[in-house]
């Protein structure tokens, strides 16, 4: 079942995930680029939010302006950024005094990631298929805030060298797990990122 949310001129079409019992906190999760197909009904964006939902977090998931049933125009990582923010108001509203967390795949994470970082209702973040070698991720080098990066080392986005760079300049509160011969895709990987998902956020989870 979906519903819509607000941003600004633009309706985002969405859908929410419970944990069982009371939620630890709340996140959002945000879906690959939408001229090439991406939606929030995306395998990994769906498996992240099913993680994320497993250690206790209610998981939003919420399709950018002009995918499905969203309205407005794609905008090339603008408007999308306040997508985002719309979506970190709808939980805040309903999930007062929780901590709020970002989720991003591929351009998810470009844009969700970008918006997280600089957000301080945010307290966590996470990385799914950082495309390196198409968007700038430099702003992860001096964001303090826990963080898990997921990365196959087949990623046909992300090069050797580009991968070795980001590890050596992450801040310490930052995790990046490399996936041996996965691609960008997690194909036969994603499995192994649903759990290092639900790991990250169940060590983090309020008791």
């Amino acid at each position: 079942m979906t519903f819509l949310i607000s941003a600004g001129a633009v309706q985002l079409e969405a859908s929410l995930r419970k944990p069982e019992g009371e939620p630890q906190g709340a996140v959002v999760v945000c879906h690959p680029h939408p001229v090439y197909g991406g939606t929030m009904d995306n395998r990994v964006v769906y498996r992240a939010s099913r993680a994320a939902a497993s250690a206790g977090f209610t998981a939003l998931r919420f399709n950018f302006r002009a995918v499905g049933k969203s309205s407005g125009q794609f905008d090339h990582g603008m408007g999308e950024k306040e997508d985002v923010r719309a979506a970190i108001r709808w939980l805040e509203e309903r999930y007062r005094g929780l901590d709020l967390a970002v989720i991003g795949y591929s351009f998810g994470a470009w844009v969700g990631l970008q918006v997280a970082s600089a957000d301080p209702r945010i307290k966590l973040m996470t990385g799914l298929a950082l495309p390196l070698d198409l968007y700038d991720f430099g702003f992860l080098d001096v964001c303090p805030k826990p963080a898990l990066y997921v990365i196959g080392t087949r990623d046909e986005f992300c090069s050797a060298e580009k991968l070795d760079l980001l590890a050596a300049q992450l801040p310490a509160t930052a995790t990046l797990h490399k996936i041996e011969g996965s691609d960008h895709f997690f194909s036969g990987h994603i499995e192994a990122v649903q759990d290092l998902i639900t790991d990250f956020f169940s060590k983090r989870g309020r008791s």
